[in-house]
């Protein structure tokens, strides 16, 4: 076993420590969702089935932050090399971004702001390509659960309980009564410890398994969504929805420090995280110190103003992504880095919440998986009888004219969850995430930096203190962050206030050793998993 770190090492509070494994493993924010993954893995299945098995899960014990009714992208290494899938949806036919204009903006509840679901779709074509047992086999799991009932893990509680709280203002208006009666029958959010049961999501995977997805996209499921949404309001549509068809894509990546860090091309924002490394590249390593957090923040902040302004559907992009990873221009945003905290503002380049889980098995296979409802429950929207909440993705788009990222019927908006991927000299590593919006390339960038520049394992890099970039200068740091260095960039310039652990991301990772080893890493922050064997 040869790791670049200290399995052992634990430089930060936690009751956690690194899980190691030959055979595999899976990491999860919810362990059932885990142990549904490394269930297939012992049925003989590979690291595919058991990522599409434990996403299936998670839908059913973790919905505040995913569900059926949302979108899905996977990075997965098989035959040697690593493939991007992307399953966000585009925006229905009949979308109308004047009439948003009119109404003030996208509101996130309601039906203008969902776009067409891609989770489902995900889950069968990863398994039509890679996966090895039946795809009915890897949903069995969640419906256990949706059926039967699991105990409701504490964090997700808290989760649920502040949903409760966001839509009971709705609860009179007929649109969002199906919300309350499939996630609150009782009156009220359900409590850590209490049994779930969701007898109607439960039917749906059913469904989903049996017709691999085609239900939900081109059969009964999808006239439901059809029907709700004509009587209720909404743009999306059965064609909508027969039209979805995830998109297979070629990663892209950087060197940082000696090995390739792996992200999806735009309509996500993993080119957030490129770039940022990209500008840290050039920059002396960061030690800990504050000059260096100072450092990272800012690069954060430059590639950031660039994704907001620029990220979009890659045919409406000003600019094609590869154009913000030059070394020219990662040069002269470079140079932007000075003492003081700055406002970043967009350059401009020459042109020619979601839960995240990821599995590998001991045949070299591994996958790096998110999937999301965007703002926990989503849009509140849920389709009679079915279990679907409806995300609001949607939300993500622009309503200025000007704007790549304008809504438009049949584009895809710019997107916040994004899967990770490390390797080396043309060796897997592994996958990697950290969950949470616009979180979510910063805490990539801090767990990178974590393991490569300060050698933490990979425990001690998801229990290190987190520092979130907001706006201008604002940035938000942890409970646990160091005074002394909060005070120094207070100083320089940085307008520093305290979060919630919560809202600093919920991340995993696995690092594969030379030998094969298997390290594997989960969330402080959330009711996080390992299963291995």
């Amino acid at each position: 076993m040869r790791f670049p770190f200290d399995v052992t090492a634990s430089r930060h509070p936690s009751r956690r420590s690194c899980v190691l494994a030959r055979r595999g493993v899976v990491c999860s924010s919810q362990p059932l969702a885990a142990e549904a993954g490394l269930e297939m893995l012992r049925r003989g299945g590979n690291a595919v089935d058991a990522a599409i098995a434990a996403a299936a899960a998670l839908t059913v014990t973790e919905p505040t932050s995913n569900g059926l009714g949302g979108d899905a992208f996977a990075l997965i290494w098989a035959d040697g090399r690593l493939h991007g899938l992307n399953s966000s949806g585009r925006a229905p036919a009949l979308a109308d971004a004047e009439t948003l204009r009119r109404m003030g903006g996208i509101p996130r509840e309601g039906w203008p702001a969902v776009t067409v679901p891609g989770i489902p779709a995900a889950w069968a074509e990863a398994s039509r390509r890679f996966g090895r047992l039946p795809f009915a086999e890897l949903l069995e799991p969640a419906v256990y659960y949706a059926e039967n009932g699991y105990p409701l893990a504490p964090v997700v509680s808290r989760l649920w309980e502040g949903e409760f709280e966001r839509f009971s203002p709705l609860a009179a208006e007929g649109l969002f009564r199906p919300w309350f009666e499939t996630f609150a029958p009782g009156g009220h959010a359900p409590r850590a410890g209490d049994t779930v049961r969701l007898p109607a999501l439960a039917a749906s995977l059913r469904e989903i398994a049996e017709t691999e997805a085609e239900s939900f996209y081109r059969g009964r499921l999808a006239r439901e969504m059809d029907a709700w949404s004509r009587k209720t309001g909404g743009w999306l549509r059965y064609e909508d929805l027969a039209a979805h068809s995830p998109e297979w894509v070629e990663p892209m990546s950087v060197d940082y420090r000696g090995y390739q860090v792996w992200e999806l091309p735009p309509n996500g924002h993993g080119l957030v995280v490129l770039e940022t490394l990209g500008i840290l590249d050039g920059l002396p390593a960061p030690d800990g110190s504050p000059e260096g957090v100072h450092r990272a923040v800012e690069a954060l902040k430059l590639a950031y103003a660039d994704g907001k302004a620029n990220i979009a559907e890659p045919a409406d992009m000003r600019c094609g992504a590869g154009e913000f990873l030059r070394e020219g221009y990662l040069a002269s945003r470079r140079a932007l880095i000075g003492p003081r905290a700055l406002f970043p503002e967009p350059g401009s380049p020459e042109c020619g919440g979601t839960v995240y889980l990821c599995a590998a098995d001991g045949e070299g296979n591994m996958v790096s998986w998110i999937q999301s409802n965007y703002q926990n429950f989503g849009s509140g929207v849920v389709v009679p009888g079915t279990g679907i909440a409806l995300h609001n993705r949607g939300c993500n788009f622009s309503l200025d004219p000007a704007s790549p990222n304008v809504l438009a019927p049949g584009k895809r908006p710019y997107h916040t969850i994004i899967p990770g991927f490390l390797s080396r000299a043309g060796r897997p590593i592994g996958p990697f995430g950290v969950m949470g919006a616009f979180m979510q390339p910063q805490g990539h960038v801090q767990a990178l930096i974590n393991m490569i520049d300060l050698g933490m394992n990979p425990q001690e890099a998801l229990d290190a203190p987190r520092w979130q970039w907001y706006e201008g200068k604002s940035i938000g740091l942890e409970p646990g962050f160091d005074a002394g260095t909060a005070a120094e960039l207070a100083a320089r310039g940085h307008e520093i206030s305290r979060g919630d652990p919560i809202d600093f991301g919920r991340g995993q990772i696995i690092w594969q050793s030379e030998d094969g080893t298997l390290c594997a890493a989960t969330e402080p922050r959330a009711d996080g998993g390992i299963a291995a064997y």
